[in-house]
Parts: structure tokens; C-alpha cells; sequence
């Protein structure tokens, strides 16, 4: 793992006159881990083939409040791509219809090209955890007894010629995550059915 690690950072060294860094600070904390953020402009397939990673090793996190999708093997960044979500950015998914992006552990369930938005990767959406939130919802008296839960999550991109609204960060979903198209398109590429997600606030 450190021979990979340094191999990741001489490509990046290697790669840095061509490419602008990352425009937030170098590094973050994730989970209580501190990472490198890969700059956005070197390709996943660059990136991945320099550490010799492969689909069946990566995982994503999403972080709702910084607006990104991170593709990591085991604790390190990859790279690290804009998202918008849906209409109400903010709430965890408790119903069908709240426009909310779930939160939680999950996994793709199936991906495939999608005719109005490039790519779709499908979320394993609503999992245990969800329903156990549905439910709470429902007992409190904040979702009504008749709602249903919802479904038909995941990652895709955007029209064709609407990448201003990742840039402006519209958030125009009924609840998926949504990044431009060349992004979704790589990492269509670097990921499988049983690949797993976190999705926090």
C-alpha cells in the first residue's frame, strides 16, 4: 500500500505543470481520515492505472454538504467531482415525493447507459436503515401513514448541454446525485454492481 501511495503522489508531482490543484485546501478529513485531494484535472483512468487499482477495488462517498463524490480505494482519495442533488439539498430522504437525497450506507444495484442522462448507476435505495427512518417518520406524525418510501435512486449525469447547472450548482433532481456528464462517464468505468456508497450530510 505505500509503494502504491508513493506512486500516486509522483504521478500527480509529474502531472502538476499541466493540471491547476484542487481549489479547496489539500486536505480534509473524511470519516477521521486525512487525505490528499486529487486534483479534478488528471483522468480516473490516468490515476487509476498509475496506482495499478482496478473497478473491483474502489468505493464512493458523498458528502452532501461540500457538494462532493469522492472515488477512493480503501482511505485514499482518487479523485474528487462536483455534484448537485435534489431540490431539497438539505433533509435526509424520508418519503417518495420529499425531493430529498437518502442518506446512509449503500451499494450499486445495476448501472447502465441512460438515453437523457448519459450514465445511470443505480443505488440500492431504500435499504433497512431506510425503512427503519420511513417508519420513525411515520410514528412521529412528520410523514403520513399512506406515504410511500420511494425508490429509483442513483448517480447520473445531466442533459446534454446542461453542465451550468453542476457549475451553478443547481440542484434539479427528484433525489439522485447528478455530475456532469464526462465525469459520470469516468467513473461508469471504474466501478461495479456491489460497489459501495456512503452518503452523509
Amino acid at each position: 500500500m505505500q509503494t502504491r501511495t508513493l506512486l500516486f503522489i509522483v504521478c500527480l508531482a509529474a502531472l502538476q505543470f499541466a493540471c491547476r490543484p484542487y481549489s479547496k485546501s489539500s486536505s480534509d478529513e473524511v470519516s477521521g481520515i486525512n487525505v490528499r485531494k486529487a486534483t479534478p484535472d488528471i483522468s480516473l483512468s490516468k490515476l487509476m492505472d498509475s496506482l495499478q487499482y482496478d473497478k473491483t477495488e474502489t468505493r464512493i462517498y458523498i458528502d452532501k454538504s461540500d457538494l462532493t463524490l469522492g472515488i477512493y480505494v480503501d482511505q485514499q482519495l482518487i479523485k474528487l467531482y462536483p455534484i448537485v442533488l435534489g431540490k431539497n439539498q438539505v433533509d435526509d430522504k424520508r418519503r417518495e415525493g420529499d425531493n430529498c437525497t437518502p442518506e446512509g450506507k449503500f451499494i450499486i444495484r445495476d448501472l447502465y447507459p441512460h438515453k437523457s442522462w448519459s450514465k445511470f448507476i443505480w443505488v440500492n435505495y431504500p435499504t433497512e436503515e431506510s425503512y427503519a427512518k420511513h417508519n420513525a417518520a411515520k410514528a412521529a406524525g412528520t410523514v403520513k401513514q399512506s406515504a410511500g418510501i420511494g425508490g429509483e435512486i442513483g448517480i447520473h449525469g445531466v442533459p446534454d448541454g446542461t453542465d451550468y447547472m453542476i457549475d451553478e450548482k443547481m440542484h434539479w433532481t427528484a433525489g439522485c446525485i447528478s455530475l456532469k456528464n464526462v465525469h459520470v462517464n469516468e467513473i461508469f468505468e471504474y466501478v461495479q454492481v456491489g460497489t459501495s456508497i456512503e452518503i452523509v450530510q
